[in-house]
């Protein structure tokens, strides 16, 4: 397992430290185990911070390579996939999450390492622009950080900061147009281009039926129009998907959940943007931002609750978010005294027992501390209860559904329970009107039958408290319609919508 590189300065020591947990998230997302994401991460975190210092010093020196221009943390979250790839390749893909090893061989994965012209619309449109502006961006629509913190670290001026995001929005969707315009594609795609571009500028326009059918059918141009409408709350769906892929909004609901963790959900922020205030720091200068200190100070320390996605039942080791400021899925880096040489992104041989954070390897090829596993960010806010059921004429449970996102084919949404009762292990089930169908889950195991949904307590999360919560999220797809679903029960009892 290769170390982590020697940070070169104490504020890129803050730095490597910062971006460590959003890297150990999403290698989480994509593992089958603690032992395997820490591992992933490292050897991803190494890999990539050393493809940015490259870049920072072909820069320096003049030399013809174009560094990347994608900051900091989705740099490292692709390097994040990269390594994972590599894993697949080298014959160590039993490390991986099922499903990601489906994807890394899928002409999805490819699109994402192939030709630039064929390329997600917004990972495109993200490394065209300047680094601080997409560093901005990106802290502040995917890695949900409020909007006063990121104006903090990125050392603006917050009089005027809702007007410098909406024009680094508003880069971004010239960047998107441009790329796409420059994308090959067939008569019907550029037959709609400039209506595209149109109907995404204004929140009323309305979607011609025969553009919506189009959208329905045309993965590339759907994909445009969800960086071009930069209305309605699809913008962070559209960059985290467009730049790191497989799991991107999994890993956009953890770093929401993480930033509630920490600031709790609801927190104010910043005025709203047709206030007298910001209308007054609109006339100022833009701020120059300074691209050294923006590198130092971009990403955020607020992902600190990471929750792990089920695998199947021999295959996941569960961790969880506490909200003390700790780490979630494991350790932190342990930044060494001197940089080693290159990094290689071969996983050890599944013979080989896997080191501990003592240095010894267990008999099973699992980390073996003398402490358990942590355990996966808190889906049930309270400790474990003995087993029980509704009874007399109150709830049973309380059930609250929310969308997260939604897209032309397919949406992201949450369910949060509220239990009368102690509980030892639950079972949450539900029905579709419109014939959605579940594909992915995460903090649960799914199972679905015509219209039913049943999402079962992973082993990490069976026991909740009389009057705690338990959550989960789910990936689904939806065709014409995409209602509400109903009859919510626990454990067979009737739950009623909050």
């Amino acid at each position: 397992m290769p170390d982590l590189p020697t940070p070169k300065d104490s504020a890129e020591a803050a730095l490597f430290s910062e971006c460590w947990d959003a890297v150990l998230s999403y290698a989480d997302l994509c593992t089958s185990g603690s032992t395997a994401a820490n591992q992933l991460a490292r050897e991803a975190f190494a890999f990539g911070i050393r493809e940015a210092r490259a870049g920072e010093d072909d820069t320096a020196r003049g030399a013809g390579r174009r560094p990347s221009r994608l900051p900091r943390i989705p740099l490292l979250l692709t390097a994040v996939r990269s390594t994972a790839a590599a894993w697949e390749a080298q014959g160590h893909g039993h490390r991986l999450d099922p499903d990601l090893r489906l994807w890394l061989n899928s002409e999805k994965a490819a699109r994402y390492v192939g030709p630039p012209l064929s390329r997600p619309i917004a990972l495109r449109g993200l490394r065209d622009m300047q680094e601080p502006d997409a560093a901005l961006l990106w802290l502040a629509e995917v890695e949900a950080l409020p909007l006063r913190a990121v104006i903090r670290r990125q050392g603006l001026d917050p009089t005027a900061a809702v007007e410098e995001l909406n024009q680094v929005r508003g880069l971004f969707r010239d960047r998107c147009h441009r790329n796409h315009l420059d994308t090959p594609m067939d008569a019907e795609c550029r037959s709609y281009v400039r209506l595209l571009d149109a109907v995404t500028r204004s929140p009323a326009a309305d979607t011609p039926p025969d553009l919506s059918r189009h959208l329905a059918t045309c993965v590339e141009c759907a994909e445009a129009a969800a960086c071009l409408r930069l209305h309605g709350g699809g913008l962070p769906a559209a960059l985290v998907q467009g730049v790191i892929g497989w799991g991107g909004l999994a890993y956009l609901e953890r770093r929401r959940r993480a930033s509630e963790v920490r600031l709790g959900p609801g927190r104010p922020d910043l005025p709203d943007p047709e206030g007298a205030a910001v209308r007054a720091a609109a006339s100022k200068a833009r701020v120059r931002r300074n691209a050294l200190l923006v590198a130092a100070v971009l990403v955020s320390g607020l992902a600190l609750a990471v929750s792990m996605m089920p695998g199947d039942s021999g295959g996941s080791v569960a961790k969880s978010g506490p909200t003390d400021g700790s780490p979630v899925a494991g350790p932190g880096p342990v930044l060494p005294s001197a940089d080693p040489g290159p990094v290689t992104s071969a996983a050890p041989s599944s013979s080989d027992p896997a080191p501990s954070a003592s240095g010894t390897p267990s008999a099973a090829g699992h980390e073996d501390t003398g402490k358990p596993d942590p355990e996966p960010q808190g889906t049930s806010s309270a400790p474990a209860g003995d087993g029980g059921s509704g009874n007399g004429d109150a709830p049973a449970c309380e059930v609250r559904y929310d969308l997260v996102n939604q897209w032309p084919d397919g949406f992201q949404a949450t369910v949060t329970v509220t239990t009368a009762d102690a509980l030892d292990v639950w079972r949450v089930a539900w029905s579709f009107r419109d014939g959605q169908r579940v594909d992915q889950m995460w903090d649960a195991s799914l199972a679905q039958s015509g219209s039913r949904v049943t999402a079962t307590a992973a082993d990490y999360n069976r026991s909740v408290a009389a009057h705690g919560t338990l959550s989960f999220g789910f990936l689904a797809s939806w065709h014409d319609k995409n209602t509400a679903p109903y009859d919510f029960t626990l454990n067979g009892q009737d739950c009623t919508r909050s």
